[in-house]
This record gives C-alpha cells, structure tokens and sequence, in this order.
C-alpha cells in the first residue's frame, strides 16, 4: 500500500489537516464551513452533534441549504424525529426544500423518540435525520453512530450546551454561538483535524422562519 493510499483512510490522523476524499460529505452551502468540514461538507454516514445554549440562534437556517439539496437529489425521507417546533411548510419551501421529502415523526411516548431516531438512521430510506434528544449516553450515541453508518444518513443531533463535556463517537461536534447577522461555529471535534474555530457565518434567515408553534 502506497503512503498516498494510506493517507485517505479515514482511520488515519493527518495533524491539522483533513482529507478532502477519505469521508463522503454533503455541502453546507456556506464556503467557510466546507473548508474546515471534513469531506467538504456535513459527514454523510455519521453523526453531528450541535450544541446551543439555547434554541433557535440559527441552527436551522445552518442546515437549509444541504436539506434542500438532499431533498432535491436524493429519493430518500428528511426525518423530523419529535422536533420541539413544528416545522413550517412554507419556509421550508422557500429555503428549496422538496416537502414530498419531509417526513415528521412524532411518537406518542417520549422513550419511543431514541427508537425511532435510530431506526431511521439504520433503515437507509433517510438521507438526513434531525433530533432534539435530551440526554444520551454513551452507549446509545455509539448505537446511533453505528446506525448512521449503516444506513448512510446525515445524522443532525440537536443538544444542550453542557452534554458537549461527555465523550462522544459522533464524527462532527459542533458549537454555535449567536453572532451578529449570523452564527459563531467552533468546531469542538472533527474527523482527520484539530478543533477550530470559531468560524462566522452570516445567516439571512432567521432560524425562528422554518419553525411553527411548539410541537
């Protein structure tokens, strides 16, 4: 095996530098974060973990331009696993996002959101699945990452700001902090590179436009 073949396995640590060919990713729509996400984009086959002191600063509006773009390429489900908001059809649409798409799973008892959330990543029919958990373990992180992996979803983890000190398999941990015209982003953990940040990035859409009433 040659030292070039090597370097692209996604096992190998490069230092300060990621691979830009060993992890598949989809873009995020904003330059600034592509150049420090590994595989170009959000890590397809994996977990993100997102960490917020509270809801709503821009964390959705993120995500819009990839949603709609997986939408529109993908003939697979965007699983909505108990979101805290009800998602609001008409910005979703403005943002580009095929509602045919869009798939809202509610389950009636709370303990059921962790089984539902994990048999959407590991069903393959998702290109992308967003939750908001309250508390994970270790264990059940590892369960959703290796769900994530079989079934090739971009896993979206919508956390508390202090389940970020807990150890984690998920390929991507993200902060976000609210900023002016936009969001903050450091990267607390990224696959093949160092963390970094943070990174500005200028929303303009107010993340409060994609979410209705409480769910």
């Amino acid at each position: 095996m040659s030292v070039d073949t090597l370097l692209q396995r996604a096992d190998i640590w490069r230092g300060g530098q990621t691979s830009s060919t060993a992890y598949a990713g989809v873009g995020t729509g904003f330059a600034e974060l592509d150049e420090v996400f590994p595989g170009g984009g959000w890590p397809l086959g994996a977990l993100t973990e997102i960490f917020t002191q509270h809801r709503g600063i821009g964390e959705l509006s993120l995500l819009m331009p990839a949603l709609a773009r997986l939408s529109q390429e993908e003939p697979r489900w965007i699983a909505w696993i108990a979101p805290p908001y009800i998602p609001y059809a008409p910005a979703l649409l403005a943002h580009g996002v095929d509602l045919s798409r869009v798939l809202w799973v509610h389950p009636r008892a709370a303990q059921d959101s962790l089984w539902a959330l994990e048999q959407a990543l590991r069903s393959g029919t998702c290109s992308a699945v967003l939750a908001w958990p309250e508390g994970l373990d270790s264990r059940s992180l590892r369960r959703l990452q290796l769900a994530a992996e079989v079934g090739q979803s971009l896993g979206l983890l919508f956390c508390a700001e202090h389940m970020a000190e807990q150890s984690s398999p998920a390929a991507l941990r993200l902060q976000l902090s609210p900023a002016l015209g936009g969001v903050d982003v450091t990267v607390l953990k990224r696959r093949g590179g160092w963390a970094t940040g943070p990174v500005h990035v200028p929303l303009a859409h107010a993340a409060s436009n994609v979410v209705a009433s409480v769910a």
